[in-house]
């Protein structure tokens, strides 16, 4: 069996990957990432020899060379065409196919390779294959030593709508004033700076030389940490976010539209359907027999009362 030694580069690629992703990653995604290049590598595809052409039954070899020429002289020329056409389509098509499963190979060995070096070598992650793809996790044998560690984590933090708002504006802004975020909020943030500045947000930056002297505010190293920022210069832009929050109410107006049309069409299919008369007819057919029986109640003769 032939094999492809791949570039180291390819391994690295592959490893990368299969950190970086949060589900399994299959060999059909790696294949379709790196088809390009792990293809030039590979040897050429050549497609498998047509089948052998069988005698007619009851003639002679000699009888049917002869007569097979004359049927396909009588077809016509587009059939031809067309038959050779589809000819080289399924070929392609086969070829593709023979390709694809080449390229798997080779990612196959790569993975397999990881693998390996993952399990021999002194490292606390390994690579699985779980349904049906690869991810990394980490090695049985450490799981207490990561349990300690998650345990010693903080809780995630949540933040509200309001205490965003006036994250970001302090963000933007810094070193910025209580009175300056309320009037771009258009509210008053008292409240909200205070909670920021308990859970280490944000922090006090001096006060304004102006009259009052009101407290200045700027975001800490932990807003950095949180956010997963170098320093404040990695924020977006005003332009980049105008940006970002245009395209987040198109694809929630694009949803809402499409939300609306499913309705109009359930809405649509329910009053195309018919009424059942059923329910009409059984109340109909059960009225008569109340009446018969209240009929016979009033008929019947009273019965004696039994005194004690």
């Amino acid at each position: 069996m032939w094999r492809i030694v791949p570039p180291m580069s390819l391994k690295a690629k592959l490893e990368a990957v299969v950190y970086a992703a949060e589900e399994p990653v299959t060999l059909a995604q790696l294949a379709t990432i790196f088809a390009a290049e792990v293809s030039p590598g590979l040897p050429e595809v050549s497609a498998e020899p047509g089948t052998e052409q069988i005698p007619l039954e009851g003639l002679a070899p000699e009888t049917a060379a002869e007569e097979v020429p004359a049927v396909q002289d009588a077809a016509p020329a587009v059939e031809d065409g067309s038959a050779k056409a589809e000819g080289s389509e399924a070929e392609e098509k086969k070829i593709a196919r023979q390709r694809e499963r080449q390229i798997r190979q080779v990612l196959q060995q790569v993975m397999d390779e990881l693998i390996a070096e993952y399990t021999n070598s002194e490292r606390g992650m390994e690579i699985r294959e779980i349904a049906g793809g690869y991810r990394m996790a980490t090695k049985p044998e450490y799981h207490d030593a990561v349990r300690g560690f998650v345990k010693s984590l903080k809780p995630p933090m949540k933040l509200s709508l309001q205490a965003l708002e006036t994250l970001a504006v302090i963000a933007y802004k810094q070193p910025v004033t209580a009175p300056e975020v309320s009037e771009i909020r258009g509210v008053d943030s008292g409240g909200v700076l205070g909670s920021l500045v308990s859970r280490k947000l944000i922090t006090t930056a001096g006060r304004k030389p102006v009259i009052g002297r009101p407290i200045l505010y700027k975001t800490t190293k932990e807003f950095l940490l949180r956010f997963g920022l170098k320093d404040v210069n990695d924020l977006p832009s005003m332009e980049e976010f105008e940006k970002m929050a245009g395209e987040l109410a198109e694809s929630e107006a694009e949803g809402e539209a499409q939300d609306a049309g499913n309705l109009t069409a359930d809405d649509a299919a329910t009053d195309s359907q018919p009424i059942s008369e059923a329910p009409e007819a059984q109340e109909t057919a059960q009225e008569p027999a109340a009446d018969q029986t209240v009929e016979e109640e009033a008929t019947a003769e009273p019965q004696p009362e039994h005194q004690v």
